[in-house]
């Protein structure tokens, strides 16, 4: 297996990146508005390179973030999953995610958690998972508490709150 399993949610399918992903996910990317509190890719080489090193963390560590495609449209909404940062990978395993604007306000990002801490708790037996977001980042302090993340601190360093949560 070259990437994480496909995980169906209720509204997503997730599955492995591929190369033809980089194009509708640079679409999202260098959308300001969309990335604010993130990472906003320069260029399509740029986010084709950043997508490509996330994804081949999967052969390191057996986990690697999913490409996701709304079920009803077959359309790319989006990216996220378990990972370890490819550039600062100390920070640990730690769930990420970017949903297109349009998408907004649907719960696809709670699925992509949702199904990020299913596939790290179930299968992988992982004890914790971490996630960071800015403070004024409402919406994403909103989905990593319903799913049961806590704040552990902020990282000046990274200019966010921790967030962790444990296995059961």
């Amino acid at each position: 297996m070259d990437g994480p399993p496909t995980s169906e949610t209720p509204q997503l399918q997730l599955r492995a990146y591929r190369p033809s992903d980089a194009e509708p996910l640079f679409q999202i990317q260098r959308d300001p508005e969309a990335m604010r509190y993130t990472w906003c890719a320069p260029s399509l080489a740029e986010a084709r390179q950043r997508l490509e090193a996330y994804a081949t963390g999967f052969a390191k560590d057996g986990f690697a973030p999913w490409t996701a495609l709304s079920r009803q449209g077959n359309e790319v909404v989006g990216w996220g999953g378990l990972n370890r940062d490819p550039v600062d990978p100390g920070w640990g395993v730690e769930v990420s995610y970017f949903v297109a604007p349009h998408a907004w306000g649907k719960g696809y990002a709670s699925e992509i958690v949702g199904a990020s801490l299913a596939l790290a708790f179930g299968e992988l037996r992982l004890p914790r998972v971490d996630a960071f977001a800015m403070p004024e980042n409402r919406a994403s302090l909103r989905v990593l508490e319903k799913a049961g993340f806590r704040p552990v601190g902020f990282v000046p360093g990274l200019d966010r709150n921790r967030y962790r949560i444990r296995a059961a």
